[in-house]
């Protein structure tokens, strides 16, 4: 029976990047994956997409430039644009498997169960380690329905040779909204329903609502407050959905995104006695379950924090410090604050303190609003409805920020550390930024408002 220090059962973001860090200070480690190495986000999410997302975020900046300079009818070729992403991304998981066997990690190819706190068995054969570390992921909820084995998934859609004429998302979430949008912006009908009565609950409703009117402006049709009854498939992708309340959506393609689970079911966890749910694995304040030698990573993990790639990398790499060091050094988790994005088009982010709770509680916060995209529409692509939104506390330090902007993501990189550093203004304007960017723009306006009284 071979023996490790550590195993991690999962090999994406929420392993690797933490077995790298005990590989290289003397630790065995393994990976354990039953699927493609990397796991949901190399291979059939994040990377995948905006592999895809991209240039259709450029076509649409192209376009607002029409009459302006540009003239010609821009085209995404989808099915050309998908042979390039399947090539790519394609290469991740024998990429990463060669570095895998250059750091020295074993990997395992199959289903992990836990025998005991100390031993798996994958395939027949069992392994043996001092700490485990259970990153598995989610995996997608699907409606229990007539008709449900019709349904598709995010995998199927980042997948597709060519996008379908109509296209129904039930779930006007993060994914369905990323998906509908780039349909929409390919020139394809789009319906969206959901059990809720807006999109997108948990963002800035101002926002959302800038990128659902200009949904509705391509050609969207949105079904709120809907309950999905049931799925016929009628012909070659021809399906009808119809909907407890009377509708009836005649389609080529219906994907359901209406949550995700813990992929945790098949660990055989209840022989050990570690609570979980569909939530995830509930575990302490140093990310160990009830079984102190068996740690969860990303999210596979119950709690609020935001089920991120980036939360997952942190949080691998605190388990591996947590593993290292001596007992009486190790501190608890503590998360910085987290930027959230949405991709639709165009982006809306938030980081910090969010604008419902800041407007809930004027007291305690002040919160300032700039139409970037007006102030600086010749620096920024012509996205004069680029718009950004500040929470400052009562110390004038930047606690919160929400963005309607495509560059929403880079911009949040930047507010995420001037909230995780408090910087103040006069931090701030003893530094020298590149110009002219939007970046610029966005300090230059971010300095006064720290000094309003």
């Amino acid at each position: 029976m071979k023996k490790y220090d550590v195993i991690f059962i999962g090999s994406g973001h929420a392993c690797w990047h933490g077995a790298l860090i005990l590989r290289t200070l003397g630790k065995s480690v393994a990976l354990v994956e039953r699927e493609l190495n990397g796991g949901t986000c190399t291979n059939y999410g994040c990377d995948a997409k905006i592999l895809l997302d991209s240039p259709i975020e450029l076509k649409e900046a192209l376009e607002r430039y029409k009459g302006i300079g540009i003239n010609q009818k821009i085209d995404v070729e989808w099915n050309k644009l998908m042979a390039y992403k399947k090539q790519v991304i394609g290469a991740f998981p024998a990429a990463l498997e060669g570095m895998f066997a250059q750091f020295g990690f074993d990997l395992i190819k199959g289903e992990a169960k836990f025998v005991d706190k100390n031993h798996i068995e994958v395939n027949g054969e069992q392994y043996e380690a001092t700490n485990f570390v259970i990153g598995t992921g989610q995996t997608y909820i699907p409606l229990d329905i007539p008709g449900k084995e019709y349904f598709k998934d995010s995998r199927d859609f980042l997948s597709l040779d060519n996008i379908p004429e109509h296209s129904v998302f039930v779930g006007a979430g993060i994914i369905g909204m990323e998906f509908a949008s780039i349909c929409l912006s390919l020139g394809k009908k789009v319906t969206v329903i959901d059990l809720a009565d807006a999109p997108l609950k948990q963002y800035p409703e101002k926002y959302v609502s800038l990128v659902t009117n200009k949904m509705k402006e391509q050609g969207a049709n949105f079904l709120f407050s809907r309950h999905v009854a049931s799925l016929e498939k009628k012909g070659e992708d021809s399906y009808i959905l119809k909907t407890s309340e009377g509708d009836e959506v005649k389609a080529n393609y219906v994907l359901v995104a209406v949550g995700r689970k813990a992929n945790v079911d098949n660990l055989n966890l209840d022989k050990l006695g570690i609570s979980y749910s569909a939530r995830g694995i509930k575990v302490d304040n140093h990310l160990r379950t009830s079984v102190k030698n068996i740690y969860v990573s990303g999210d596979a993990i119950d709690k609020r924090v935001p089920k991120l790639t980036p939360t997952a990398e942190f949080e691998s790499n605190y388990i591996a410090l947590d593993i290292l060091l001596p007992k009486f050094m190790r501190k608890p988790i503590n998360y910085p604050v987290v930027p959230n994005l949405v991709f639709t088009l165009p982006r809306i982010g938030q980081v910090g303190v969010s604008l419902a709770e800041a407007n809930k509680d004027k007291e305690s916060y002040r919160v300032e609003e700039v139409a970037i995209g007006q102030t600086m529409a010749w620096a920024n692509k012509n996205a004069v409805e680029e718009n950004i939104t500040f929470v400052f506390n009562k110390k004038n330090e930047l606690v919160g920020a929400a963005i309607y902007s495509d560059q929403a993501g880079e911009f949040l990189d930047i507010l995420t550390i001037i909230i995780n550093l408090k910087l103040k203004a006069r931090d701030l304007s003893k530094m020298i930024f590149s110009f002219p960017t939007t970046t610029y723009g966005l300090v230059s306006s971010l300095i006064p408002m720290m000094l309003k009284k």
